[in-house]
């Protein structure tokens, strides 16, 4: 029997975050998305920008869509961190303001977030390890084999993903989260941001007690580096603040013991005053719980005047309110003063409690458009101004990534039939169905799974599900037998 070996990395998988997968039915313009019915028409109907900007979607059909970074040519790789992955969105070259195609550019990895361009090499963050490979811009493919440079980093908890970037200095920066909401570390490396030299080594604590910051960028204006960081979670709907802070070498930003400016945790505070009051404030706060990701300053003159020098924030939106909040991208604008004030950029993912979209990351294009990726609906959209872009229509017409038959065409007849019986075992022992089956009042329906996955694809993201769902253990040949069965009877 062909038992294919992939997405080694723990035994324990959350079957029913199979929703992830699903956020758009191949070909179709209605889609289930979580629990709600996403249409374009929705989409349209809703999606609200600042007057003369406009929406359009430049890819589709994107499970776990996160980190952005454009290549010199303008190709847009997209990190998938849960399927260990990144896609590569072909270069616009009929000027119709989508991708021209997606592929895969590299698999195999673990959890990989963090992106970006360096000289000759593409640079990638991994949840345990920074790498690179040669990248021929022009092809827009890989040029050379991936080698891992640092290994051994401190990975899993609650913020595995790592965000990295190269500063204008030419050193690699690099956030790793905390492990946990609030604890002290054993690892000093959780809740940081790192320095490395381009070749991994010279590694160094840049800055401490940033919880999660997960978007981070360099100023056009004052040329100062300024990071997104999620606040603690745990004390009520509006408390503490999400933040922005300038992050300068050394400094403390006061996680766990302080929230906000300067105000003493109520759980490790207390006991450390002095690193309370030591502590660095934010320039500016978020409201609780909108957990700011990704961030860029808006460079050029793409944008209106009052843009020029603002940045733009995704808000991913609140997990742990009674009322969601968040879920949009706003601006911020510095004054003369340094004071900085928060404008909604685009806005309408969020409707009566109800949500079509979770931005995640955004990026500033060749083409001078903000891209914004949505990992919930697995789309990576385009907003530009003065400019007509396509019909929403079209949003589910990407094209499939993967051939079905011919991903099933590798097992032979026996093989077929047994790893089918095996996985119509586990989905029954599981009740997946309880989730997943047509009818049902959370349906998160499986279709086009085979357009989007392969067989090492989807047994790489069983090894990686998301947040937050029952645990189940399932072997490597369990989880080849279960995504045999759902690419064949899903399609």
């Amino acid at each position: 029997m062909k038992w294919i070996k992939y997405g080694v990395g723990g035994l324990a998988i959350l079957i029913a975050g199979f929703l992830v997968l699903v956020r758009l039915y191949v070909g179709a313009v209605n889609t289930p998305i979580g629990d709600y019915e996403f249409s374009s028409t929705a989409l349209e109907n809703q999606i609200q920008l600042p007057e003369g900007f406009t929406l359009g979607v430049y890819g589709a059909q994107i499970p776990n869509a996160r980190m952005l970074r454009f290549s010199r040519a303008g190709d847009l790789l997209v990190a998938n961190p849960n399927l260990g992955q990144i896609l590569i969105l072909a270069r616009d070259a009929d000027g119709d303001g989508r991708a021209d195609g997606t592929s895969v550019l590299i698999a195999g990895l673990n959890g990989p977030n963090g992106l970006d361009f360096f000289e000759e090499y593409l640079y990638i963050a991994e949840t345990d390890a920074i790498g690179r490979v040669p990248f021929d811009h022009e092809r827009g493919e890989l040029a050379g084999d991936y080698e891992r440079l640092v290994t051994g980093l401190p990975g899993g908890g609650n913020h595995w993903k790592k965000t990295l970037r190269f500063g204008p200095d030419g050193l690699m920066y690099v956030t790793f989260g905390s492990s946990c909401n609030v604890c002290i570390e054993s690892d000093e490396r959780r809740a940081t941001m790192l320095t490395y030299q381009p070749d991994g080594t010279d590694e160094r604590i840049f800055a401490r007690g940033l919880r999660n910051s997960a978007g981070f960028d360099w100023s056009p204006d004052d040329g100062h580096l300024y990071a997104t960081d999620n606040g603690r979670d745990m004390l009520g709907d509006d408390y503490p603040p999400c933040e922005l802070n300038k992050v300068v070498q050394g400094a403390h930003y006061g996680w766990p013991f302080a929230n906000g400016n300067k105000d003493a945790d109520p759980d490790l505070g207390e006991d450390h005053p002095e690193l309370v009051q030591n502590s660095e404030a934010p320039v500016h706060g978020f409201r609780p719980h909108n957990a700011p990701l990704g961030m860029e300053f808006v460079r050029g003159d793409g944008f209106p005047e009052q843009y020029r020098g603002a940045a733009i924030v995704a808000l991913h939106g609140s997990w742990n309110r009674s009322d969601k909040d968040g879920y949009k991208v706003v601006s911020l604008h510095w004054d003369s003063q340094g004071n900085v004030q928060e404008r909604d950029f685009v806005t309408g993912f969020l409707n009566n409690d109800e949500v079509i979209g979770r931005p995640a990351e955004v990026t500033q294009g060749p083409d001078g458009a903000f891209y914004i990726s949505d990992d919930y609906a697995g789309v990576v959209y385009r907003v530009a101004y003065g400019e007509a872009q396509p019909s929403l229509a079209g949003i589910g017409d990407s094209g499939a990534i993967f051939d079905r038959a011919q991903t099933l065409a590798a097992y032979t007849g026996q093989d077929w039939a047994s790893l089918n019986e095996r996985g119509q075992q586990l989905y029954d022992q599981f009740d997946c169905a309880s989730c997943h089956a047509s009818g049902q009042s959370s349906m998160k329906e499986l279709l086009g799974l085979g357009d989007r996955y392969d067989v090492p694809l989807l047994m790489q993201f069983l090894s990686k599900p998301r947040d937050p769902m029952p645990l189940f253990p399932l072997t490597d040949e369990d989880r080849e037998a279960l995504a045999v069965y759902l690419i064949d009877t899903n399609g």
